[in-house]
């Protein structure tokens, strides 16, 4: 049960308009957005840089394999849920790819330019320091958009895991 209590809409018609929007892109009022609209300020920014992370020069294949990797790393089931066999899929990252993402090194299924940006996206979990290797090695792939825009993917999901664990976020319902 999550240690904060969710904003329901039904008490809330202050909030009508920012709830139609989100509910607009995400299909309803997830319970991430639940918490995060006790400060409207907050959940706007937050739903305006994890919309912004779907529209970059990444491919949705790409985006979606940083962010199963960045999940399953730290065993995010929040983010796993919503990601795995959904979003992933629709982005064309098979359910046994994702599974596949916990130790992507052993992997046959991912391309060179994947595995690039899979190294990077690991040295950004270890620490703020990316080794020069793995620099140079995303650097021959990706372009400098694209870097900077899986940099600040892995940014966000980062902080996404980081409160939303430390508040207990309850995953959503089985559709």
């Amino acid at each position: 049960m999550a240690r904060i209590s969710y904003v329901e809409e039904k008490d809330h018609p202050e909030l009508a308009g920012q709830i139609a929007k989100i509910k607009g892109v995400r299909g309803g009022l997830i319970n991430i957005y639940k918490l995060l609209l006790h400060s409207p300020e907050i959940a706007g920014s937050w739903f305006e840089l994890i919309n912004a992370t779907r529209k970059t020069r990444l491919t949705g294949r790409m985006r979606e394999l940083a962010i199963v990797r960045i999940a399953s790393a730290f065993k995010y089931a929040y983010a796993l849920q919503q990601h795995v066999g959904r979003i992933a899929t629709s982005e064309g990252v098979s359910p046994a790819e994702c599974e596949e993402l916990k130790d992507w090194q052993a992997s046959k299924s991912f391309n060179e330019r994947e595995r690039a940006m899979l190294a990077y996206v690991d040295a950004m979990l270890n620490g703020p320091d990316v080794p020069d290797d793995v620099f140079k090695a995303v650097r021959q792939q990706l372009s400098e958009q694209e870097i900077l825009e899986v940099s600040v993917i892995v940014g966000a999901y980062m902080m996404h895991n980081r409160v939303f664990t430390a508040l207990k976020v309850d995953l959503e319902p089985k559709a």
